[in-house]
């Protein structure tokens, strides 16, 4: 592939991306707001601070603590002090909260599941693998 090719490939890819994730993010009728969603989402994979959420999320830190004061006033998350610093707060799912998770991450599965469903059984087999390329290109 010549490089004006793969520099085509690099921006309908990054198009086509963005698209997926704003479709799933807006589109899929979701339960909550995607930027509560995606805090919910980090939580429930290990507590966190504010910083470390604002850092994975690259957004800015009274950003989250806004998300995050959501969160809180909603039951689905707790602030507690964190175990070897006392000046850190660690923030952690409730048993509501890892169950909103649960839900939104079904019904976003669903959504999708039904536009997989949608196409032939050799396009899904072409997305499986294209899939398996874009974690790779995009890493851990």
């Amino acid at each position: 592939m010549t490089e004006p090719d793969i520099s085509a490939l690099a921006h309908d890819l990054r198009i086509a991306c963005m698209r997926v994730a704003r479709r799933v993010r807006f589109d899929a009728d979701n339960t909550i707001a995607p930027h509560l969603f995606s805090v919910l989402a980090r939580l429930s994979e290990e507590p966190r601070t504010v910083g470390e959420l604002a850092a994975i999320e690259q957004v800015s830190a009274p950003s989250v603590s806004r998300t995050v004061g959501q969160a809180c006033e909603a039951g689905y998350a707790v602030r507690s002090p964190d175990a070897h610093d006392g000046r850190l707060v660690r923030l952690s799912l409730t048993p509501e909260g890892q169950e909103i998770v649960r839900r939104e991450r079904a019904h976003r599965d669903a959504w999708m599941t039904g536009r997989l469903e949608e196409i032939t059984a050799h396009q899904r087999q072409v997305l499986r693998e294209a899939t398996d390329l874009l974690d790779r290109v995009v890493g851990p």
